[in-house]
């Protein structure tokens, strides 16, 4: 999981990119959290994806709910 920092640092990159533009070095780190970052989302993602359970409007659990 990404930490606070991490995305404070991203940020704080992105900022800079726009305002002055990025040393080689800062360019690397970006990409290099950007891709945690999206690595992260898309394991969070996948999980909460997983999760989604389908389910036939007749199915007796809806009528569970429903009373």
């Amino acid at each position: 999981m990404l930490k606070d920092e991490e995305l404070a640092r991203i940020n704080e990159l992105a900022h800079k990119k726009k305002k002055e533009g990025l040393t080689p070095e800062e360019t690397v780190e970006q990409r290099n959290l950007r891709e945690k970052f999206l690595a992260d989302f898309r394991e969070r993602f996948k999980a909460q994806l997983d999760n989604i359970e389908f389910v036939e409007p007749d199915d007796p659990r809806l009528k569970k709910r429903n009373n």
